[in-house]
Parts: structure tokens; sequence; C-alpha cells
């Protein structure tokens, strides 16, 4: 199972493949998910929230 972090910041401090993949995403898709941090709280809600703000850009 997943960990469950506190928020986006506090998930790429721990998981260092959360923070590379976080930083290997397009910009205007960090910046949408920097606008809500505590939306974030674990490596597959990162995946799961940038998959679909990337869903329009295929």
């Amino acid at each position: 199972m997943d960990k469950k972090y506190l928020d986006l910041y506090e998930l790429m401090k721990d998981n260092s493949q959360a923070k590379q993949y976080f930083e290997s995403l397009p910009e205007h898709v960090r910046s949408a998910i920097l606008q809500r941090p505590g939306g974030v709280n674990s490596f597959d809600s990162l995946c799961s929230y940038a998959d679909n703000l990337t869903q329009g850009d295929r």
C-alpha cells in the first residue's frame, strides 16, 4: 500500500521517486499541482493527478 503524506511537499521530501517524477512533468502540469499541494498525499495520487491533467495533451 502507498504511504500517505500530509501534502506534495512532504511526499517529495521523503520519496525521491516522487520528486523525480514531479520534476519530469511539463511546467503547466507542475504549476497546476502546486496550486493544490494538499490534494497529493501519495505517489499514486500524484500520478493520478498528473495523468488527469495531461489527458488532453495526448
